[in-house]
């Protein structure tokens, strides 16, 4: 009967602890901070049907997540002391408006905050710092503005970070150097502007964009970024200057867009050697000049697209592209290339190695490859319209949409023809 009655008695503490494990109450720490956060947003913005309007602070927030009240936006885990916490808050984008600095951010547990896609405003709080465990951080399409808080750096285990489509200002905080487990950094589309900062240390940054602001240079240090990055873009901001040539440290490298510059002078040949590098888009830069590969064996095999189109480029049309194996787009529209069209280039539209060849607004001259003129229709986007060819009557699909420029312009041209 006693051992009988001890089986009964563990089994109603094990069950009692299962049920508390299902109905667990929320960290009173955690509960004030909801609160702080609701208050910190324009009653007016929380509409009927949004996330917020199902928020009851009067009643338990972790054991009501499955019922009529918090029907989205959180996420509670049980942990170790008994009670749940906030390990996530995702709002919907349902237009929230206010401030986010009388939020005490007092989250220790959260992992994940995403508020992207509404209309909070002012300045990033310093009390951001204070979510310790944050490991992604989503503000996209906001109104945020003025500087980001130096403190943004002290986030140890920060994975992701998305500021994009706000309305930031100031220098980048060269403390974003300290997010050593940064992987993704979306800054584009703010007001940023001066030196870009060193973010050398961040070895497991694959993707940066900070594209569509107004930073005027890559900084001094040849390193300055990370080994590790796969993609980065710096389209539409300030650069000026030569073409930075430290990009053959960063060997798992695929894209480059530096678009929509003012970048001059030659054009790196030893970036078209790079190992890995798929697409490379410079285009409406004021580059003059394309540099010779060093070692026309070692070139890019996984080179797919470059796009060098509206820059100020003269001379030959470079050979080193129709030996590129895998390139199948090429744009070098709107420059300064004089001379005949290379044979290289007409044999690959030829074979459909090239599906996209764009040479129109030059000054190339001589008649049209005879490889060019078996092309169908509709196989191949090819353009060469504003040239000086010979002849480019509008039978040939590649010289529909625009004429050939006039004898006198191309005669006048210092791109003069022999």
């Amino acid at each position: 009967m006693k051992e009988l009655h001890i089986l009964i008695s563990t089994h109603i503490f094990i069950c009692a602890l299962c049920l508390a494990a299902v109905h667990a109450l929320t960290h009173p720490g955690d509960i004030l901070a909801l609160k702080n956060l609701k208050k910190g947003i324009e009653p007016t913005s929380i509409t009927f049907g949004s996330c917020l309007s199902s928020w009851d602070l009067s009643m338990d927030p972790c054991d009501n997540l499955f019922g009529a009240h918090f029907t989205c936006g959180l996420r509670c885990d049980f942990s170790l002391s008994g009670l749940s916490r906030v390990t996530e808050i995702a709002l919907d984008s349902a237009g929230y408006s206010g401030s986010l600095t009388s939020t005490t951010w007092d989250f220790p547990y959260l992992h994940t905050l995403d508020l992207s896609g509404n209309s909070f405003s002012g300045q990033l709080p310093e009390s951001l710092s204070r979510l310790t465990r944050l490991r992604r951080l989503f503000l996209s399409r906001n109104l945020f503005s003025l500087s980001i808080p130096y403190s943004l750096g002290s986030l140890p285990y920060l994975e992701e970070l998305y500021l994009d489509n706000n309305q930031f200002s100031g220098s980048i905080p060269p403390s974003l150097n300290k997010l050593s487990h940064l992987k993704r950094l979306e800054i584009q589309q703010n007001q940023f502007s001066g030196d870009f900062p060193y973010l050398g240390s961040l070895k497991n940054l694959y993707i940066l964009d900070a594209s569509q602001n107004s930073i005027s240079s890559l900084g001094s240090n040849p390193l300055s970024l990370p080994a590790s990055l796969i993609s980065f873009s710096m389209r539409n901001n300030n650069l000026t200057g030569e073409m930075p040539r430290k990009f053959f440290h960063m060997e798992f490298l695929e894209v480059i867009d530096l678009s929509y510059n003012q970048l001059s002078g030659s054009i790196p040949g030893e970036l078209f050697q790079h190992p890995s590098l798929q697409q490379l888009n410079l285009c409406h830069n004021r580059f003059s000049a394309v540099e010779t590969a060093s070692n026309i064996k070692n070139i890019g095999r996984k080179i797919v697209a470059v796009d060098l189109s509206y820059n100020e480029i003269d001379g030959l049309l470079p050979k080193i592209f129709s030996r590129l194996p895998n390139l199948s787009a090429l744009s070098l529209e709107h420059n300064r290339f004089t001379g005949m069209i290379p044979s290289g280039y007409a044999i690959k539209v030829a074979t459909a190695l090239f599906q996209r060849l764009l040479l129109g607004g030059n000054y190339l001259f001589g008649p049209i490859p005879g490889p060019l003129k078996r092309v169908k229709p509709g196989s191949v986007n090819v353009s060469l319209v504003d040239n000086c060819l010979f002849a480019c009557p509008e039978t040939y699909f590649f010289c529909k949409g625009g004429d050939q420029k006039s004898l006198l312009e191309c005669k006048t041209s210092r791109h003069s023809i022999p």
